[in-house]
């Protein structure tokens, strides 16, 4: 029997090395591997939080795939449906260090990937449909049309069994034909979800939107149940579609280390507390939290805690969150 999951997630996972000290890429003579990937961190995550979580992919028969494969294990992903490819290779990405706060260089050697196979034949309906829940990024659909193709089955098959679905469009420009295709194709697949969750650029890019409110409707008119938006330091805004809305302020960072993956642990934040059934404002609230603890750390998911480091920092929060209807996903 499948596993009895909460929440599945697909992409692309990566061996990630990223340099010893800070300067310009090319100049680099020493790396830490590390593991990277959009969807994986939302995963690994969501894992560390205590939820029971399943990964759809594809790696290589090499090193870089043994590698992936281990780090599911590490943090108990299930891995039922991570493929191993005989013919294809896991992607990689080299990133730089930058110690001042500024968004590190990332260069990726993805194409080609074992991961750019993917396809609705990766669909197992009795492993995906046994999950409360399905997250999804911008990042897969990007990297191949057959990958685009999986990204919506899998969306409408939730969406058919009444399971809930979040969406973080995560651009990835450069992976695209063009900025029209990109947007056209992320939003056609950002209706399906209940929950949205860009950053304000993204948003601006997607909807041609400027204010938070403005992009949140966008989404909202088109049947999404809530969309938060990142503000950056700034916070978050939210608007649902049953009437909330407000602005999170951040969460002060004294000295930030990594920006990568901040995003991805707000979508930790937001999708954990939705699924225990917590208010909109909440989840917003624990999205600044975790993303706040992500950028203090090297790598892209090393900063996301565990149940009980959370449980201590929101026990020590003293922000106070007016009450309100709980809009559970």
């Amino acid at each position: 029997m499948p596993p009895q999951l909460d929440v599945i997630t697909y992409g692309e996972a990566m061996a990630m090395f990223v340099a010893a000290a800070p300067g310009p890429l090319a100049q680099a003579t020493q790396f830490t591997k590390r593991i990277a990937g959009a969807d994986l961190n939302v995963a690994v995550g969501l894992a560390r939080l205590g939820f029971r979580v399943g990964y759809v992919s594809r790696v290589g028969r090499d090193s870089f795939g043994d590698y992936v494969r281990e780090t599911l294990a590490r943090e108990q992903i299930d891995a039922s449906c991570v493929t191993v490819d005989p013919q294809y290779p896991t992607g990689f990405q080299l990133k730089s260090r930058a110690d001042d706060g500024s968004d590190p260089r990332v260069e990726y050697f993805r194409k080609g990937s074992a991961a750019s196979r993917l396809s609705r034949a990766d669909y197992v309906a009795e492993y995906v449909l046994g999950a409360r829940h399905l997250h999804l990024t911008g990042v897969a659909p990007a990297i191949s049309a057959s990958s685009c193709e999986l990204a919506f089955h899998l969306a409408r098959e939730m969406r058919a069994a009444g399971k809930s679905i979040s969406f973080d469009p995560n651009l990835r420009p450069t992976l695209w034909p063009s900025a029209a295709e990109m947007a056209s194709t992320l939003n056609a697949l950002a209706v399906l979800s209940d929950w949205v969750l860009p950053g304000l650029s993204e948003g601006q890019q997607l909807t041609g939107g400027e204010a938070p409110a403005d992009i949140a409707r966008f989404y909202l008119e088109r049947g999404v149940r809530g969309v938060a938006i990142k503000l950056g330091a700034a916070g978050a805004y939210y608007q649902t579609a049953d009437g909330a809305e407000g602005v999170v302020p951040g969460v002060h960072v004294e000295r930030v280390v990594d920006t990568v993956g901040a995003g991805d642990g707000f979508a930790v934040g937001v999708i954990s507390a939705l699924l225990e059934g917590q208010s909109a404002a909440q989840a917003v609230a624990r999205g600044n939290r975790i993303g706040a603890l992500a950028i203090q750390v090297i790598g892209d998911s090393e900063g996301l805690p565990t149940r009980a480091a959370l449980d201590h920092l929101e026990r020590a929060d003293n922000a106070v969150h007016q009450p309100e209807s709980a809009i559970g996903v």
